[in-house]
C-alpha cells in the first residue's frame, strides 16, 4: 500500500482535563499516514486521482483548532474519522497527536497518542 506522510503539523488547541488546558488553550503537533493507492495519480500527474494534502491539513486543522476534547485519544479518533469519511480513495490512516507540554510534573519531551484506523472502522 503506498502513503502520504504529513509530518508534526502544528495547531492551537483547547484539548485537557483540566480548566486551564481549555482555557488557556496550548500547541498540538499531528503527523498522519495516508494509506492509498498512489498508482493511477503517479501516472496521470493529476491532484483529482489522489488526497489533495492541502484539503487533509484543513480537515485536521479545523478539528484540531475548533473543537475541544479532554483526551487526545478522542481527538486522534475524530482526526481518523473524519479524514476517512471525507477522502473515499483513502483505504485506511496512522494518526499521531503529541501534546508537547501537558501538565504533568516530571522531565520529558511530550506525551502522545498513535490510532491506525482503517475505513470499515466507520461503516465504509
Amino acid at each position: 500500500m503506498d502513503k502520504i506522510l504529513m509530518n508534526d503539523l502544528h495547531f492551537y488547541g483547547y484539548h485537557g482535563v483540566l480548566p486551564e488546558e481549555n482555557k488557556l488553550g496550548q500547541s498540538f503537533q499531528v503527523s498522519l499516514i495516508l494509506k492509498l493507492s498512489t498508482q493511477k495519480a503517479g501516472l496521470s500527474d493529476s491532484v483529482e486521482d489522489t488526497v489533495s494534502y492541502a484539503d487533509v491539513y484543513e480537515t485536521v486543522k479545523e478539528i484540531t483548532e475548533r473543537r475541544r476534547f479532554k483526551l487526545i485519544e478522542a481527538l486522534a479518533e475524530m482526526i481518523a474519522k473524519e479524514v476517512l469519511t471525507t477522502y473515499p480513495l483513502l483505504n485506511s490512516v496512522v494518526i499521531k497527536v503529541v501534546k508537547p507540554n501537558p501538565p504533568i510534573p516530571g522531565h520529558y519531551e511530550s506525551v502522545a497518542v498513535e490510532i491506525e484506523r482503517e475505513r470499515s472502522d466507520y461503516g465504509g
